[in-house]
């Protein structure tokens, strides 16, 4: 099982590989592995890439046998005899844990330094307590799916395949599992349950969904917010689920079966999707491309992958969606725009090109943050177009 876990690291680290693809594939080529080993693995995985750089600094050494064997003295496990490594001696690594303490911030909150100076730059003092929160565990949160059971009944559901939920007081239809808890893949697939981060499931209710109502979902990737607003809607209406994947668009089509969520049309978006749909909704949401930096918790190797180059083009991509998206909005109607991003630069900046224009006004403002809230990191505003 360690050396199972190193290999998914040098991937990820190494060829940049998304950890959760490479874990989903060791645990499918596997499967007589058992819920303890999967347990240690993925562990293991993701500890190591949350603290990779605080652990480079314990074991003295930056390569994955050495990152290992920092983290499971952290966890408390026995290092195996025939491990071979390059690095500090694990008895030594106690004395470099407290040198940590005067390393720099980026070391030991294990980021890059780019990112702790983009950070400080556009949350300044906020920062801190940010991305203290993004380096904690986070918990598997659920959306009760209204349209086929509530919350009550949800719980007792969940109690009888002995899995214990309990309420997330601020959000109505959210389910939290106890730490470290996962939801078994017959339950994921049952369609009374989703699961969807708890700050994500505050962005749909901005929309106001009405009964009957067309409402476009413009960047609905797989559909947890599609899925959402028809839910909302008591499936009365039309939800256009839009997207530029096609097999995004088709894992919708399933999920939304299971939901009994009949009102989803999912759409492939084209070049002319924004012409084609002008006018047309009464409700848009915007949920852009982003950095996904307020995601942290749940992808700690995203930190590694993503570069500053790649913040400014989807910057780019977010500006020219709300240049385009908007025709599609009937006068009157209401825009939300969500990312999940903490930085301003990608959140109120860009809705305010709409506010200057003078062709919207701000409804509301809904930040979510992970200091605040123990929730991803979320933005989202409602506009009305005038």
């Amino acid at each position: 099982m360690a050396e199972a876990a190193a290999t998914i690291l040098k991937a990820v680290f190494r060829e940049h590989q998304v950890l959760d693809h490479e874990l989903a594939a060791a645990f499918e080529a596997n499967p007589k592995w058992g819920k303890r080993d999967r347990s240690f693995i993925a562990e293991t995985v993701f500890e190591v890439a949350r603290w990779r750089r605080a652990l480079a600094f314990v074991a003295d050494s930056e390569e994955i046998t050495a990152l290992c064997v920092a983290c499971w003295r952290r966890m408390g496990c026995e290092i195996p005899d025939w491990w071979s490594y390059r690095g500090a001696d694990v008895g030594d690594m106690a004395a470099r844990e407290e040198g940590l303490k005067g390393q720099t911030r980026a070391v030991r909150v294990s980021i890059p330094d780019w990112l702790d100076a983009l950070g400080e730059s556009e949350l300044g003092a906020a920062w801190e307590g940010e991305i203290h929160a993004l380096n904690e565990r986070a918990p598997v949160f659920l959306r009760v799916n209204t349209l086929r059971t509530d919350v009550a009944a949800a719980i007792a559901w969940l109690a009888e395949h002995q899995v214990v939920a309990t309420v997330v007081p601020g959000v109505p239809h959210a389910l939290c599992l106890a730490p470290g808890k996962a939801l078994p893949k017959p339950l994921r697939l049952d369609g009374r349950v989703e699961i969807q981060d708890a700050g994500s499931q505050l962005i749909a209710p901005l929309l106001d969904p009405q009964p009957g109502e067309r409402i476009i979902d413009a960047c609905s990737g797989a559909g947890g917010k599609s899925l959402h607003l028809a839910a909302l809607m008591g499936d009365k209406g039309r939800v256009f689920a839009m997207d530029v994947a096609v097999k995004k668009l088709e894992e919708l089509k399933r999920r939304a079966k299971r939901a009994n969520a009949s009102c989803i049309s999912p759409k492939p978006i084209t070049e002319t999707t924004a012409v084609d749909f002008e006018n047309v909704a009464d409700r848009l949401l915007i949920d852009a491309p982003c950095s996904g930096l307020g995601t942290l918790k749940r992808q700690p190797d995203l930190k590694w992958r993503i570069k500053p180059a790649q913040i400014e083009r989807v910057r780019g991509i977010q500006a020219e969606l709300l240049e385009s998206y908007p025709q599609m909005l009937k006068p009157g109607g209401r825009l939300v725009y969500a990312t999940c991003s903490i930085l301003p630069s990608e959140n109120r900046a860009q809705i305010e090109r709409l506010l200057e224009s003078g062709k919207f006004t701000l409804v509301s403002e809904r930040p979510v943050s992970p200091a605040g809230s123990g929730f991803d990191g979320f933005y989202a505003a409602a506009l009305q177009k005038g």
